[in-house]
């Protein structure tokens, strides 16, 4: 299966309420044979204070984010039409399970366009640093590393690359991250062809379930504090071995003595679950874990040490105990609900809702028809969805392209959202004209006293820009 490697760059850290600037990627085959690659950038939507940091980080300027050829919604619809061109593909990037998926599920979403095209059949995806770090779990002389102050290895995509004697110089822009993340995968590969295709073979739900149903005992791979590690383990047996609300897998570290867990109370086992270490380990099925084969468990600290035959007598008692399986399923089921009763009641903005309530089939078969509608017949067909996050979603979407087709009152009702949310003085969720000041006078002391005054400029601009935002919005 080809690899889609891909990238973005975002005006914020936050995959709720930022949006992507610019995105790109590469395609490759089985022996990273490039096949094809995009890059492209967008102006900034209309109504939404960026984070300064991130267009730091990101080397975005005020002329870029205001005058690039694609429109947010122009850009969005391009990245679609490339993904579904480039399917099936795993879609990979680096570190992107945890941010870029996130935010183009919720990009899609907000942009009335089908969330999950990256993960969805026939489509699977990875992360290329999950990937990274269990190579070097098993083996560290499969990359070169800096070594932080911690005295951990260091995985971010820059510092790698540099170290395996990569030009990282061009380092956070979307393309060049892709690629970057391509060669490093290709060293993988070429060292630790043995791994690899176990590395894959996690890319959706399903083969991750059927993986650990099936064996008695696997090698998990998790990373804390700095530090990847293999953790032997055995799954729970099969037909109680997925968590009853978040469906991940569920393991027991094999370094603990089973046998007393075994005729303990539900109430018990969730006292004993508070303990460190902890004795069960969790496969999140649907985030590409990765599963390797026993014999690297095996081979490390303290499983080394420990008589074999204890090992497989321990993952013989916990996978063919169905009781045990079940008492544990269950104190994770109360668990679960205690958490989500004493979760904050506060009101969830439409955009942070994309897991709350999922959109319904007969919406999302309306999608590509009103994407091929003209402005005037888009704000007609809202009426035909059922959903009301979406209705809200493409009013917003036609405010910033084409105003004009709003009646006033529509028009006038949008921009005073919009007002209400940039100029408030709370501390919110997003970005507002406040913390952009508050952020751009933290900044200018910083890069005043590192003598930078090529970013202090950026800062002087992005200042200008906010306040043009922040006047046109106070007369609404």
């Amino acid at each position: 299966m080809n690899l889609a490697i891909w990238d973005i760059e975002s005006s914020s850290a936050s995959t709720d309420f930022g949006s992507i600037i610019e995105i790109g990627g590469v395609l490759v085959n089985e022996d990273f044979k490039e096949l094809d690659r995009f890059n492209l950038r967008c102006r900034l939507p209309e109504g939404e204070i960026p984070q300064a940091m991130a267009l730091i980080v990101n080397k975005t300027s005020i002329k870029q984010l205001t005058q690039g050829n694609l429109s947010h919604y122009q850009m969005l619809g391009e990245v679609e039409k490339i993904f579904k061109k480039w399917s099936p593909s795993i879609f990979c990037g680096w570190s992107n399970i945890g941010f870029d998926d996130e935010m183009i599920r919720k990009e899609f979403f907000k942009g009335i366009r089908y969330p999950y095209i990256t993960n969805a059949s026939p489509n699977k995806r990875h992360d290329g640093i999950n990937i990274a770090r269990a190579a070097y779990a098993v083996d560290p002389n499969v990359l070169e590393t800096e070594i932080n102050e911690k005295n951990n290895p260091v995985f971010k995509l820059e510092s790698l690359s540099r170290m395996q004697g990569l030009d990282s110089s061009d380092a956070h822009s979307a393309l060049t991250d892709s690629i970057l993340t391509s060669k490093i995968l290709e060293i993988i590969k070429k060292k630790q062809p043995n791994t690899w295709d176990m590395f894959l073979r996690t890319g959706n739900k399903s083969d991750t379930e059927t993986i650990f149903k099936k064996e008695d005992i696997i090698t998990l791979n998790e990373y804390f504090y700095g530090k990847s590690r293999l953790y032997l383990c055995a799954p729970l047996h099969p037909k109680y071995c997925i968590h009853p609300i978040y469906n991940w897998g569920q393991a027991v570290d094999l370094r603990v003595d089973v046998e007393p867990l075994l005729n303990m109370s539900i109430n018990e086992l969730r006292i004993e679950m508070k303990k460190t270490p902890k004795f069960l380990r969790t496969i999140r099925s649907n985030k590409a874990p990765i599963i390797l084969d026993a014999k690297y468990g095996m081979k490390v600290e303290p499983y080394n040490a420990m008589d074999k035959s204890l090992i497989l007598k321990r993952a013989k008692l916990i996978k063919e105990n169905e009781k045990f399986s079940q008492n544990i399923l269950t104190a994770l089921r109360e668990i679960a609900e205690e958490k989500e009763q004493s979760k904050s009641q506060e009101d969830i903005y439409a955009e942070e809702s994309i897991y709350q309530k999922f959109t319904s089939n007969k919406d999302t078969s309306l999608f590509p028809s009103w994407h091929n509608a003209s402005w005037k017949d888009k704000l007609s067909l809202l009426d035909k969805f059922e959903d009301e996050r979406l209705i809200g979603f493409g009013k917003k979407i036609i405010y910033q392209e084409s105003p004009e087709t709003l009646p006033k009152d529509m028009f006038k009702s949008i921009k005073r959202s919009i007002a209400k949310r940039i100029l408030s003085e709370k501390a919110e969720k997003w970005w507002t004209v406040s913390t952009c000041y508050n952020e751009i006078d933290t900044l200018r002391d910083k890069y005043s006293n590192e003598n930078d005054h090529e970013k202090l400029k950026f800062l002087d601009e992005l200042n200008n820009y906010v306040m043009s935002i922040q006047k046109k919005y106070e007369n609404s």
